[in-house]
């Protein structure tokens, strides 16, 4: 059983607490089942199934649908955590319909708001979020894709790839150059639905841990001129806004998953016997289990301060958020590899939970910013604060 002792930490209110208690009896009667073969058909049961137990809810403001009136990371990274120690294809289901919906809720018109958001919180629209492109990864302010005006609208041109709900979203939210300026001020960003003619999402792309990933192609596709999302000039902002709330929870997530393979390893470690002994009174897997338990709560003590500050302090946690997803991504990693080890031949066998999580770990190190990436945020605020 993970531990709970994390909720009593004063960055929570009793109703984050009662959302934690509702959300495992949840996961426990409703995950676990697995998924077949069939991964986009998965994806698809899960949104429904998140949307009619109401947890879709938390991913939009309360005037869409929604619980809170903004968004709580709180309650986001509570929710990525326990989704992920239950089901890695859960906590995607639900985190691309935050992500994919989130420059909406933060920049779109209340129109825009009320077409995609209600829907989105019911799990009737599947969400995504188009800003990597094949040259452009995370050098977002470098992308190419390019949306040129037309008179009655926008005309784009290019591609993105790695794009999570590729081929199953009811629309994206795309990033694209509209030329205002050099680099990061010359990009917008709009709402495309998945039928428009010019958008071909065909090409799949398969990875580690299956997943909806897609390349988008844009080929002359026309969108209207009220598909443009907030202010032309503004996207970089907006896609680094959305970020910020959703970096946070992606520490959540590679908590959930850290947690699971705690548990998994402490099981084994207390059942497994070697030598006449149990591998838990061995020195040597002693000293694992405390460096995994170490960087367990390390995670926790940054995702949920992070969060914290977002949600009561009100401020941009650009930094916290950087720490959060380095720290609970990386550790989570390294707690994954510990499992594996003290599982050992066990470990890598296909079907054995610590070696599907070995596979869920890694991508998250890398999206929505790689953990260099992390570095460089982290470095910079640090130099910036020692000069003031």
């Amino acid at each position: 059983m993970a531990d709970r002792s994390f909720l009593d930490w004063p960055f929570f209110d009793d109703e984050h607490r009662r959302l934690a208690a509702d959300l495992e009896k949840w996961c426990e009667a409703e995950l676990g089942h697995g998924h077949g073969e069939d991964v986009d058909a998965a994806c698809r049961a899960l949104v429904r199934k998140l949307g009619q137990g109401g947890w879709l809810r938390y991913c939009v403001p309360a005037a869409w649908g929604g619980v809170h009136e903004n968004l709580d990371v709180r309650s986001l990274a509570l929710i990525r955590e326990t989704l992920a120690r239950h089901d890695g294809l859960a906590d995607f289901a639900f985190a691309m319909q935050g992500l994919g919906s989130g420059t909406i809720s933060l920049f779109g018109s209340e129109a825009q708001k009320q077409s995609y958001l209600p829907a989105v919180a019911r799990g009737e629209k599947i969400a995504a979020f188009a800003l990597t492109e094949p040259t452009s990864g995370s050098d977002v302010a470098n992308l190419e894709t390019r949306a040129d005006a037309d008179g009655n609208g926008y005309v784009i041109d290019g591609a993105k790839t790695y794009i999570s709900n590729g081929g199953i979203a009811n629309f994206y939210v795309l990033f694209a150059r509209t030329g205002e300026a050099p680099g990061a001020k010359g990009v917008s960003a709009f709402i495309v639905d998945a039928g428009t003619t010019g958008l071909d999402a065909s090409e799949r792309i398969q990875v580690i841990a299956p997943h909806p990933l897609a390349m988008l192609k844009f080929t002359a596709m026309h969108l209207p001129a009220d598909a443009l999302l907030g202010t032309r000039g503004e996207g970089f902002k907006q896609a680094m806004a959305t970020l910020d709330v959703f970096r946070t929870t992606v520490g959540g997530a590679a908590l959930g998953f850290a947690r699971r393979a705690l548990d998994e390893a402490t099981q084994r470690a207390l059942t497994r016997k070697s030598m006449g002994a149990t591998l838990a009174d061995n020195a040597i897997v002693q000293a694992l289990l405390a460096e995994m338990v170490l960087d367990v709560d390390a995670a926790a003590l940054l995702v949920y301060r992070a969060a914290w500050v977002r949600d009561v302090q009100g401020r941009r946690n650009s930094r916290e958020a950087a720490l959060a997803k380095l720290q609970a991504t990386d550790g989570a990693q390294a707690v994954i590899d510990k499992a594996v080890q003290i599982f050992g031949g066990l470990g890598v066998t296909v079907g054995v939970p610590v070696e599907s999580l070995y596979r869920e770990i890694r991508a998250l190190r890398i999206y929505e910013g790689a953990s260099e990436v992390q570095k460089v945020v982290i470095a910079r605020n640090h130099l910036a604060e020692f000069g003031r």
